[in-house]
């Protein structure tokens, strides 16, 4: 998806380069890199319903292979000689690492707030969709102002796509996101749906799910099957979804003014779907 924003945003706004399918792998790459390595801190067995490189073949030739992959990225992008897309992908390889070590202090953090959760979700996914928007201003040496509506565009959309990626865990079919169903909530990531759930219910009712959720009582199916009850009954999954709706409108205004196109009305049709996976 995102060298597919990173081709679409440039083409829509004339700003399409030589270096682009340069820029677009080593983007890829460095996102490929980071599942490899998420696998391993995560323990995971299936990736999009495959099973990962660190369950084949072991946590060493996981690290090794996602820091060999690394260097490629980096190796590609000096090929397109520009030291500011240089800076600007790394600036946001940096903000990912950021986010996964936020994300793993904050798990069991039944408290976080959507405002510390949101923050984490845009170090993590949104750093390189919105890099992705901006590669095309970036390699045409458009003005700051340009560069920035285009970052803000991508950072939108990466939070609406994560939004969406987390309600996957409460309604996604393990046949279309090829992993089973409350993974994340099982092992204490806490995002958007539960956070908004704890929030609407009075105090008691607030540490009473709590417990539970840190209590290894029960099955995880009928674990997640009482706390999926408890988000669908307070709104959690409604409010979610809407906040990566409201988001996806507000990615496509900030771009409002780029002219209409076969690029521009593919680029709509791609923030629509990002969102509407999860609906």
């Amino acid at each position: 998806m995102r060298p597919a924003f990173l081709f679409l945003s440039s083409r829509a706004a004339d700003n399409i380069s030589d270096h682009s399918v340069d820029a677009s792998l080593a983007i890829e790459l460095i996102h490929t890199a980071t599942l490899l390595h998420d696998d391993v801190v995560d323990e995971s067995d299936l990736r999009r319903g495959r099973e990962t490189v660190n369950y084949k073949w072991k946590n060493l030739i996981s690290v090794l292979m996602g820091d060999y992959i690394f260097a490629k990225a980096f190796r590609i992008m000096a090929d397109a000689a520009s030291i500011e897309l240089i800076r600007a992908i790394s600036r946001a390889t940096e903000r990912v690492s950021v986010g996964e070590l936020r994300q793993i202090e904050e798990t069991e953090n039944y408290s976080l707030s959507e405002d510390e959760y949101l923050d984490i979700i845009a170090d993590k996914t949104a750093s390189l969709f919105a890099v992705s928007c901006e590669t095309g201003p970036i390699l045409n040496k458009r003005p700051p102002e340009e560069r920035k509506r285009f970052a803000d565009f991508g950072e939108k959309i990466g939070t609406a796509f994560q939004i969406a990626d987390d309600l996957l865990d409460f309604v996604g079919e393990p046949e279309a996101t090829g992993k089973e169903p409350g993974n994340d909530v099982l092992t204490g990531q806490v995002t958007l749906p539960l956070i908004y759930s704890l929030r609407k219910v009075n105090e008691a009712s607030g540490r009473e799910i709590v417990k539970y959720l840190k209590s290894s009582k029960g099955e995880d199916e009928d674990k997640f099957t009482r706390i999926n009850a408890f988000v669908k009954e307070n709104g959690g999954l409604d409010y979610t979804f809407r906040r990566a709706e409201e988001l996806g409108e507000q990615a496509l205004d900030s771009i409002s003014g780029v002219g209409k196109s076969v690029y521009y009305d593919s680029l709509t049709e791609m923030v629509r779907y990002a969102v509407s996976r999860a609906s």
